[in-house]
């Protein structure tokens, strides 16, 4: 007989086992399920619940609500995320992950939510949202479950093997130097700067990404600033997002400076770098296909490579 409950201690290597079963286009180690899930400040272990048969973990479902606030003091009281789901393929279309959902769904409920996301939650998401591609019987429980499509975001790779500098590209580099610009590595001084234009310009999760980044060895030299005189005006990294060296972003221009090839400087430089380590590509998770950030991306080379459906319930 299947017991339904939450996450008790020991449950987690059979939560990874079934995880790394049934999403085989995200597989995930014990170490980023501990990062990202267990030792999640807003991680509460009644959102996560699971479905056992005898001594098996047949089926998860995560749900969490903001008990620290990502920026100032907005714990979002009206909204809740769902960042994961999955059942074991032999169980599945058997009222499993209805149940699990229903739960889950209900934890959020108790806890005053208004709005469950799929699964745009920050700061530990897995995935901007369904890969209906990769999961389309995942896609079609969501739309059952009540979920509808917000947006699709789009990840993007580049490969940078062989990568140089286009030379337009550096001549704009002197003209927007000569103009007072200034672009260079991170220095102690440019942090304060920086998180707070990512927080007040973009979005809080960026600037607890560079702060916990540096907190956990991201090297300064990964962070490029540029400057209009002493105004901070953009920045770029890579490597901020789980230590990974390859991954892109955050990346981010003042709008009211756009136009002037900032982020093209930026990005430019960025990759340049990154060849300098050695690395063969660059790739990020998260942007707007059809956005000012999606046009550069796509002229500098990268390519879309999965695209993800952010999703909503109301309860």
């Amino acid at each position: 007989m299947i017991q339904f409950r939450y996450y008790q201690s020991g449950d987690e290597k059979l939560i990874v086992n079934l995880w790394n079963e049934c999403l085989l286009n995200d597989p995930i180690t014990q170490k980023r399920f501990r990062n990202l899930v267990l030792l999640d400040a807003n991680f509460d272990p009644e959102g996560l619940r699971v479905a056992i048969d005898g001594e098996k973990v047949v089926g998860c479902v995560y749900a969490v609500r903001r008990l620290l606030p990502m920026y100032g003091t907005d714990l979002e009281r009206d909204n809740g995320w769902i960042p994961f789901f999955f059942v074991h393929p032999d169980y599945r279309r058997s009222g499993v992950g209805g149940r699990l959902m229903e739960e889950a769904i209900g934890f959020l409920k108790e806890a005053g939510r208004k709005h469950v996301f799929f699964s745009s939650y920050a700061p530990n998401y897995i995935m901007p949202g369904i890969d209906e591609e990769a999961y389309p019987s995942g896609y079609q429980f969501l739309l059952a479950q009540g979920f509808t499509k917000l947006y699709s975001p789009i990840a993007m790779d580049r490969n940078i093997v062989g990568y140089q500098m286009p030379e337009a590209v550096k001549e704009l580099i002197k003209q927007r130097e000569a103009e007072g610009y200034t672009f260079r590595t991170a220095e102690d001084c440019d942090l304060y700067d920086v998180i707070k234009f990512a927080n007040e310009v973009f979005n809080p999760d960026w600037g607890r990404a560079i702060r916990e980044g540096v907190l956990q060895g991201l090297p300064m030299e990964n962070i490029l600033v540029a400057r209009d005189g002493d105004k901070l005006v953009g920045f770029c990294i890579h490597g901020g997002y789980e230590g990974v060296p390859d991954r892109f972003g955050p990346f981010g221009v003042d709008p009211n400076q756009q136009g002037k090839g900032l982020g093209k400087i930026l990005l430019h430089l960025c990759l340049t770098k990154m060849r300098a380590e050695s690395l063969h590509g660059a790739w990020f998770l998260w942007t707007g296909e059809k956005t000012t950030a999606g046009y550069l991306y796509k002229k500098t080379g990268f390519e879309v490579t999965r695209t993800f459906h952010v999703m909503k319930k109301e309860i």
